[in-house]
């Protein structure tokens, strides 16, 4: 079966960074668009960031990561990483990646057809 695998997480300290990665395995994402979502409890899902199928782009960013998080593909690993910089407290949650049949990307989660099963960021002293 198709299959996504997120990486990367652990506690890290405020101003630092994090470099998740999604894996994906029985199919190419190279030919899907990909999602980074994130969930908290207590507050509903939210579209951190998404990357176009191809080579890259158009790429979208929720305006509370804009300017810190990029977004990136390495179509030879077949996975899609997320670089999360100068992290904040406010920034802690599970972290989901997320593939749809699609060429554009979009931060809307309904619209994605796989998803991973998560990984915990922590942000704290």
């Amino acid at each position: 079966q198709v299959q996504l695998v997120e990486s990367g997480g652990g506690k890290v300290q405020p101003g630092g960074s994090l470099r998740l990665s999604c894996t994906a395995s029985g199919f190419t994402l190279y030919y899907y668009a990909i999602g980074w979502f994130r969930q908290v409890p207590g507050k509903e899902r939210e579209g951190v960031s998404c990357i176009s199928s191809g080579t890259g782009g158009p790429t979208h960013f929720s305006d509370s990561v804009k300017g810190r998080f990029t977004i990136s593909r390495d179509n030879e690993k077949n996975t899609v990483d997320l670089e999360m910089n100068n992290l904040q407290p406010e920034d802690t949650a599970v972290y989901y990646c997320a593939a749809e049949v699609r060429s554009l990307c979009g931060l809307d989660a309904n619209r994605y057809d796989y998803w991973g099963q998560g990984t915990q960021a922590t942000v704290s002293l």
